[in-house]
């Protein structure tokens, strides 16, 4: 029988792994410190200052809070199904429900504004509002992605907690929905979060599927990844190496915000 290998031994494995890692946080730092030392601070605060970008600001944090919070209403009962039952072609829907993460960002934004030029998209902004090239448009192209997201996230959550307190509240005489209400969701409510921070993150970041389906206006449908697009094409590199840094900014305070949680993503 062979002797196991020493930790002398297999310490230069770890070192080598270690230094792979050290290498790439290193590697994003540098992209960062480089962004960050490109205009002085005197060009961010006057970038910052110019309405356009305000607008952009405060028009992206209301979609993505929206978009997310919706993400997590829709992925509670999903994740919930996908986790707790068992049936055939489970993998099928499985996958159905990575298509959103898998597909080019593009494509979602071309699907949407295909559909709803169809007869039924069409009823359907008759009935309740108009969503191409509109505000709402803007919540429904991060929603699409942001979702997927926050389905796999609570999916993993409830995958991790035990049915068997479920299981005790249906013999006391609660329903399933009392059981989901009052029993599993409280046990998930770090997940939850984290869901609602990866949706939102998500959110902030989507570029192409509004870019096709919201379009970029100015004072209407901007956004902070647009206004990049926006001041990048009109040579205006102060600007969106601004708003760069403010989108890092938020990205790193949500991402703060789901360690503080204790969830992975």
């Amino acid at each position: 029988m062979a002797a196991p290998p020493s930790r002398l031994a297999i310490r230069p494995f770890w070192a080598l792994l270690g230094l792979i890692c050290a290498l790439y946080i290193l590697f994003w730092l540098a992209l960062i410190l480089a962004t960050a030392a490109y205009a002085p601070p005197a060009v961010w605060w006057r970038a910052l200052g110019s309405a356009d970008i305000q607008y952009a600001t405060v028009l992206s944090l209301i979609t993505c809070t929206v978009a997310a919070g919706i993400s997590v209403i829709v992925a509670i009962p999903i994740g919930y199904f996908m986790s707790r039952t068992q049936f055939r072609g489970k993998s099928l829907l499985d996958a159905a429900l990575d298509i959103p993460i898998v597909l080019p960002p593009m494509v979602i934004g071309l699907c949407l504004l295909i559909f709803f030029q169809s007869p039924l998209g069409k009823a359907i902004e008759q009935l309740t509002l108009p969503f191409t090239f509109t505000v709402a448009g803007v919540i429904l192209a991060q929603f699409v992605v942001a979702a997927a997201f926050s389905i796999r996230t609570l999916r993993g959550t409830f995958d991790h907690l035990s049915p068997r307190p479920e299981q005790v509240a249906l013999t006391l005489g609660c329903t399933p929905l009392q059981a989901l209400w009052h029993v599993t969701l409280p046990s998930a409510r770090r997940g939850l979060v984290a869901a609602f921070c990866i949706a939102w993150a998500r959110s902030l970041g989507e570029f192409g599927p509004i870019l096709v389906f919201a379009g970029a206006t100015r004072q209407k449908t901007e956004v902070l990844p647009t206004t990049v697009w926006l001041e990048l094409s009109v040579g205006n590199l102060d600007s969106a190496v601004t708003v760069s840094l403010l989108m890092i900014a938020l990205a790193v305070v949500v991402l703060i915000a789901v360690r503080t949680t204790g969830e992975r993503l």
